[in-house]
């Protein structure tokens, strides 16, 4: 495999490249990530089964959105290829550091900001479903968000979760009445990361930066919503991203209704004590 990879990058790159080196990063769920060199230049690469290709070609589609924008700063593609049995999907390696410092989190917040007010698009999601994590996400267009979010975001994770025997709710009473309870919110469609929690974004040499996008046209909230779950932002990144683009008063209304979303996908992921969450969050809304 990694001579295949070591001469289609040779081909991409217009000069000899012979993997030398490879270590082996960890915190990855599903691919195995690896940092290569030939002693002069370093790559990041993901590595899994051939049948991953899809899912990385549409990783890659992302990648190019998001760099599209200028706004918030994404690692740059190089390379996206297959083997007999692999898929692989090359990226600029970059040296990172934790987002926890306050100036480069004010930074990134102002960067999510300008993202999230770039663009003009009148319909809710993107021309090709996507994946988060390994989950198909649905992006059918929509001009109406609460059926959107109800009927692809949620609607679409309780049904991943039915058909493992798990049914915590009626499916279609509850997705009606996330598509109430958003009724009346009508946000303007903002280009989101899509999966952006605190361990898919760093720092690197040129600031703050962010990667594994799952991207779709959506309400901005969803992104600042999943800023707050598993461990959340330092209080400078909001402060930059409320200095350019302020949030709704009622936000904290809707903040539990899209990290639902998050929890049942990572349920049918991971399961687990997730399970009790999804439950827990189920009940909270139906209590509203």
């Amino acid at each position: 495999m990694w001579q295949a990879i070591s001469q289609q990058l040779s081909e991409t790159l217009l000069f000899d490249y012979q993997i030398i080196e490879k270590q082996k990063i960890h915190g990855g769920d599903i691919s195995e990530c690896y940092m290569i060199s030939d002693t002069r230049q370093r790559y990041f690469i993901k590595v899994n089964s051939r049948d991953c290709l899809h899912n990385f070609e549409l990783e890659a589609d992302n990648i190019a959105l998001l760099r599209q924008t200028n706004t918030v700063f994404v690692p740059e593609l190089v390379h996206l290829g297959h083997t007999k049995d692999h898929a692989f999907l090359v990226l600029n390696y970059l040296p990172t550091t934790p987002l926890d410092d306050a100036a480069n989190s004010y930074k990134f917040g102002e960067q999510l900001a300008k993202l999230h007010t770039w663009g003009d698009q009148k319909e809710y999601g993107l021309d090709d479903d996507n994946y988060i994590g390994e989950m198909l996400q649905p992006n059918k267009w929509d001009k109406k968000w609460s059926r959107f979010f109800a009927e692809q975001r949620i609607g679409w994770q309780l049904q991943l979760m039915r058909e493992k025997g798990i049914e915590l709710v009626n499916i279609a009473e509850f997705t009606q009445l996330i598509q109430d309870l958003l009724s009346n919110h009508t946000p303007r469609p903002a280009l989101l990361h899509g999966d952006l929690w605190h361990g898919n974004s760093a720092v690197c040499a040129v600031g703050p930066m962010c990667y594994d996008p799952a991207c779709y046209w959506g309400d901005r909230e969803c992104d600042i919503a999943m800023t707050e779950l598993f461990g959340g932002f330092q209080p400078e990144f909001y402060q930059g991203y409320e200095s350019i683009a302020p949030l709704p008063n009622d936000y904290p209304q809707r903040k539990d209704i899209y990290n639902l979303y998050h929890i049942l996908n990572h349920y049918n992921h991971f399961g687990g004590h997730y399970l009790e969450q999804c439950q827990k969050m189920i009940d909270d809304i139906l209590a509203y």
